[in-house]
């Protein structure tokens, strides 16, 4: 019988008798070994393997390295999260061993987290929510920002991987002018047009969106040169990684009143100080990488989409078929 093995530090978030481990159990053994902090690595290694098959995610104990030289009976690790980078060494995809992830699993809720961010900015519905409160009931909001359409707007696309596309076919529908650069993108959608620099991105559009990964060559990779090419009253919006940005000059550009952001994602832990002065700027909106929750808390314990694309593989894997979304070295060194 085909053994699966999801080994973490402490509880683990796959609920032992939620629909996702029941559905795993119809396909075989599945071991749940929780809270193995105090194990060494010698011992989690044996422990793993045992195993047919590993189950990741970014909370899991990571693996020893020592697997991608003694794999033992492991022929295949399921991530079910986005990034390998935590749990499994790149030493594992250099072995040969198959590692999947979840694929385009997050790509509608963060899509639609970005749209929401881009829309309230773009309308000021800080400022104008403000203003309601406040008895204003006609006119410029409290804070009295412009507001804008995206009908027309150029607005500029900082790569277009699985999520990056879903925005594409999420804002399209406003009729904006897309711009896009993506070094690693060997296609676009057709309402997409290539920039060839980020230079020409940040110097042609109103809008930019960061759906880059996080990698040495993205790290700070928005500055703020690139950010003075922006117009004035330009929009920033980021739900990838906020070391993506130069956070120091994108602040200075904020509290100056030129530039507006929405930003799912912040530099660190992705929160400010209680009492940081940037809370109070009207053109900020900071919603702290949970704007993109595709949790619905009304409905009963279901299969999500991620579990499927996990069953999906995990049923290729026994059948002998191709995997979907399977990491090799270049897709896991840009994965963040």
């Amino acid at each position: 019988m085909l053994k699966m093995l999801h080994v973490t530090n402490r509880r683990s978030q796959i609920a032992s008798d939620g629909p996702f481990a029941n559905a795993l159990r119809e396909l075989g053994e599945l071991v749940l070994l929780e809270q193995a902090r105090e194990l060494s690595d010698d011992e989690v290694l044996a422990q793993m393997r045992t195993a047919d098959v590993l189950i990741t995610n970014w909370a899991t104990r990571r693996i020893p390295d020592a697997l991608a030289e003694d794999p033992g009976k492991v022929r295949y690790i399921l991530n079910i999260g986005g990034t390998c980078n935590a749990p499994v060494p790149i030493e594992v995809i250099r072995a040969g061993i198959s590692v999947t992830n979840w694929g385009d699993t997050p790509a509608r809720a963060v899509s639609e987290g970005a749209m929401s961010l881009l829309l309230a900015v773009l309308k000021d519905l800080r400022g104008r929510t403000a203003g309601v409160v406040e008895g204003k009931t006609w006119g410029a909001g409290r804070l009295g920002l412009a507001s804008g359409t995206l009908c027309g707007t150029k607005v500029g696309l900082y790569g277009c991987g699985v999520i990056g596309q879903r925005f594409v076919k999420q804002v399209a529908a406003f009729e904006p002018e897309l711009l896009v650069y993506d070094p690693y993108a060997k296609e676009l959608p057709e309402a997409c047009r290539r920039v060839e620099s980020m230079d020409a991105l940040f110097g042609e559009s109103e809008v930019v969106v960061i759906w880059a990964g996080l990698s040495d060559e993205t790290r700070g990779s928005v500055t703020a040169e690139l950010l003075a090419k922006l117009p004035d009253h330009a929009i920033i919006i980021n739900c990838a990684r906020g070391e993506i940005i130069d956070q120091d000059a994108l602040f200075a550009e904020l509290k100056a009143g030129r530039l507006r952001a929405g930003l799912d994602v912040l530099v660190g832990d992705n929160y400010l100080a209680e009492g940081d002065e940037a809370h109070t700027w009207p053109n900020l909106l900071i919603t702290c990488h949970d704007i993109n929750s595709a949790s619905w808390p009304t409905r009963p314990p279901q299969l999500g989409y991620g579990d499927h694309i996990a069953l999906d593989n995990l049923k290729r894997f026994i059948a002998g078929e191709p995997l979907k979304f399977v990491m090799d070295e270049a897709r896991y060194l840009l994965s963040s």
